[in-house]
């Protein structure tokens, strides 16, 4: 979030730009469904600000807006970053005189309403009590953070989609405190895996493919084929298609059906130099590309542009720079051709003993996660105490904010400044400057939990040590576009019995028929008739450059990307890939939610660019020192995108504040 980070932004891959009055009406961009009144974020940005008002002890008047169900632009909204910036970019300091809305000292004042966030309230009330007094500040029109809940309507009956983080990912291996903060919020672990139906998608024979869109192949093309074995993350149905058929109808060149072919079936080692006991380091220290083209002679562009992306959803990364283990690992191609292959079978049958399944998810991500622990810390918000209702619980977000609640959530309001009252040594207080609603605010805290995304600290808390500051200055986030397509029917996926796309040089480089999991009130989809959620995905990068000059580029690419650009690349994309089946875009497509996060998932560590240092050492854990009464917590401060690491380094700050 600085100007040394500034990279010229290019075009965006699977969007020309270029507009036609008449193709948009046949893709249905005139037509008048709600996104419509959110196009630019105004509305939005305006609602944020009303649901930013504090409700009084007798009441206010109910929001006119509901955030969860709000469509276009959303996760970082307009609205919700221009303050940031301003400090970040700009380098801004003056915000003008401060009024202090609370005349009480808080106990706990916490920077951001993710799941880190809200879990710092939680175990900061653990230790000191139920009557601590707490306030959670948040830029956004909603908590959550990245555990974002997308809510449709169909026929009175909710339907949800997430719109950040997915799932609880192994739960088996988290933290006795993370494990024991579920146990709180009463989520079974067991019970939500027992809500994903495991037989949906080869009960309706859908299976995996590649979609090769007309603006980079020259022809709209789906060719059914298991390139990867998506079995550990999406229990789809095998589309029984051989590679060798599948890639004779792919629409690339003869030479490049040759190379693919060869790669797929390759069974020669190609590492012999290399000792099969330093095989897994070494390629952890190469990106996969590198081992095709330097070691399997994999050099056609069009297979590297076929594979670059295709595992990218889950790294955050392409095939330039993710290290070859990992995407082996993946499912890959490629195994072969290395002296691991020899034992393929049995890295397979470790990997499957070892690995827990994807099945965790509730039907809007972890943001049931966020509303648990928010009706937990603030009980007056919604009804209910268990897991089974949360899903289908409708919070009154009129009483985030009232005076008479020992624990108070302020959304609109972006901190701009944070420090202590005297000395950091000595200080009884800490001072909280931030923007709300258009008017620069003041509170005071005991201690603070700064829980936002780690980087903006320093401009935050100028003070910190020289070190600390550098540390934190280095971090950057994950870009990524969660969208999610609200249909009316999905008879067209069954019809070419599609369940997971592939899609390199489109727009969004993946999509999937959302997780079928069913639990309390929201029901998944039973039949193709009735209405379901699809779920596109993007990591924007620019390969060729380090992880963290990609992420960067990235940002900026999404920072310079309109909701009607996204909007108009959606509704090609799913037109060309599903038009053979009779699927209209202007007619299936009842709404769009698209999910934008420049600063997306935390950074993990790569052994392709960062250096080989303790875990101590590491810029993250370097950044995450406590200084004075302010404390530091998210999923940045763990250096995992995960949400066992955003609770355990809550657990973690609030313990340093003791």
């Amino acid at each position: 979030m600085s100007r040394e980070d500034a990279i010229p932004v290019l075009p965006s891959a699977g969007m020309s730009g270029q507009t036609s009055t008449g193709r948009d009406r046949e893709l249905g961009m005139d037509r008048p469904i709600s996104r419509r009144h959110f196009l630019q974020g105004s509305a939005v940005a305006v609602a944020g600000g009303l649901l930013a008002k504090s409700a009084t002890a007798s009441g206010a008047s109910p929001p006119v807006t509901y955030p969860p169900a709000l469509t276009g632009l959303r996760g970082s909204h307009v609205g919700s970053f221009e303050v940031a910036h301003d400090l970040a970019w700009n380098r801004r300091t003056d915000w003008g005189a401060a009024t202090e809305p609370d005349a009480d000292v808080y106990d706990l004042v916490v920077v951001g309403a993710g799941v880190s966030g809200l879990s710092a309230a939680h175990f900061y009330r653990a230790a000191h009590g139920e009557n601590a007094s707490i306030l959670l500040l948040d830029n956004h029109d909603d908590f959550g953070g990245h555990a974002k809940r997308n809510e449709f309507s169909a026929g009175g009956q909710p339907q949800l989609g997430y719109g950040g983080s997915q799932s609880l990912e192994a739960p088996g291996s988290y933290s006795d405190v993370a494990k024991q903060l579920l146990k709180d919020l009463q989520v079974d672990v067991e019970a939500l895996s027992g809500a994903y139906d495991q037989e949906f998608y080869r009960r309706h024979g859908l299976a995996m493919g590649v979609y090769f869109d007309a603006e980079h192949y020259g022809v709209d093309r789906l060719v059914m084929n298991d390139l990867v074995d998506p079995s550990l993350f999406l229990p789809l149905a095998s589309s029984g298609v051989e590679n060798e058929t599948a890639i004779a109808q792919m629409p690339i060149s003869a030479a490049a059906k040759s190379e693919l072919i060869r790669l797929m079936n390759i069974s020669e080692d190609h590492l012999d130099e290399i000792s099969i006991f330093a095989e897994p380091d070494y390629l952890e220290r190469i990106s996969y590309k590198d081992l095709l083209t330097t070691h399997l002679h994999i050099r056609d562009p069009q297979v590297h542009a076929l594979l670059q992306d295709m595992a990218s959803s889950y790294f955050g990364l392409g095939a330039d720079a993710s290290p070859a283990l990992h995407c082996l690992g993946f499912g890959l191609p490629g195994l072969g051709g290395t002296g691991l292959g020899r034992f393929s079978w049995l890295i397979e049958r470790a990997i499957r003993w070892t690995t827990e399944p994807y099945t965790y998810h509730f039907p809007d991500g972890n943001a049931s996660v966020a509303r648990l622990l928010v009706r937990r810390l603030i009980p007056a918000v919604a009804s209910g105490d268990g897991m089974g209702d949360i899903v289908g619980a409708r919070f009154d977000y009129a009483q985030l904010d009232r005076e008479d609640s020992p624990v108070r959530l302020r959304l609109g309001s972006t901190a701009v400044r944070v420090q202590h009252s005297g000395s950091p040594a000595t200080a009884d207080e800490v001072e909280i400057t931030y923007v709300h609603g258009g008017r620069t605010e003041r509170v005071r805290a005991r201690h603070v939990v700064l829980a936002c995304y780690n980087r903006v600290i320093p401009h935050l808390c100028p003070e910190l040590p020289a070190a600390q500051r550098e540390a934190l200055s280095s971090l950057v986030k994950v870009p990524l576009v969660y969208t999610n397509v609200f249909l009316e029917n999905w008879r067209a996926f069954r019809e070419l019995g599609i369940g997971l796309a592939h899609c390199p040089g489109s727009y969004h480089r993946q999509l999937m028929i959302d997780f079928p999991v069913s639990l309390g009130a929201v029901q998944f989809s039973k039949g193709p008739d009735e209405p379901i959620v699809l779920h596109m995905n993007r990591v924007p990068g620019k390969p060729g450059l380090n992880a963290r000059d990609q992420h960067r580029a990235g940002r900026h690419e999404l920072l310079a990307t309109s909701f009607e650009q996204i909007e108009r690349a959606t509704r090609t994309q799913l037109a060309g890939m599903l038009g053979s089946a009779g699927f209209d875009p202007a007619v299936d497509i009842a709404g769009i939610t698209v999910n934008r996060w420049p600063h997306g998932y935390a950074y993990s560590h790569n052994p392709l660019f960062d250096p080989d240092v303790p875990e101590e050492e590491r810029a993250h854990a370097r950044g995450r020192q406590r200084f004075g009464r302010i404390a530091i917590a998210n999923s940045d401060a763990g250096g995992r995108a995960y949400l066992d690491c955003a609770i355990d380094e809550a657990h973690r700050a609030v313990a340093e504040l003791r």
